[in-house]
């Protein structure tokens, strides 16, 4: 398994704006829920801490294996919500790592 871990700070000069960016990122990465073949998990987190430092989302989401993540890169699913998202985002991290039971490799 794969855990692939992404995090975005999001553009907006006042509150409901920032919110309004978090917001369409949230559906649209939820809308990939079952449309990605070895897709096992996805979930969104919203950061509430709201110190200067943290990134605004997360993406927490996990694949059957490598060969899934990287054909999750090229879905054409995934590319319309990156594309949707060009200009919202303005930072991004990301962490990809392999788990054998609980362990990383």
């Amino acid at each position: 398994m794969i855990r692939h871990i992404v995090m975005w700070k999001v553009r907006g000069s006042t509150p409901e704006e920032k919110q309004a960016s978090i917001e369409l990122v949230r559906n649209g990465f939820h809308g990939l829920r079952g449309l990605i073949p070895g897709l096992i998990h996805l979930e969104i987190g919203i950061d509430t801490s709201r110190v200067g430092y943290a990134c605004d989302v997360v993406l927490y989401s996990e694949f059957e294996s490598q060969a899934a993540l990287d054909a999750y890169a090229n879905h054409p699913e995934h590319l319309r919500v990156r594309d949707e998202l060009v200009g919202i985002r303005f930072e991004r991290y990301q962490v990809d790592y392999g788990v054998v039971q609980g362990a990383r490799i």
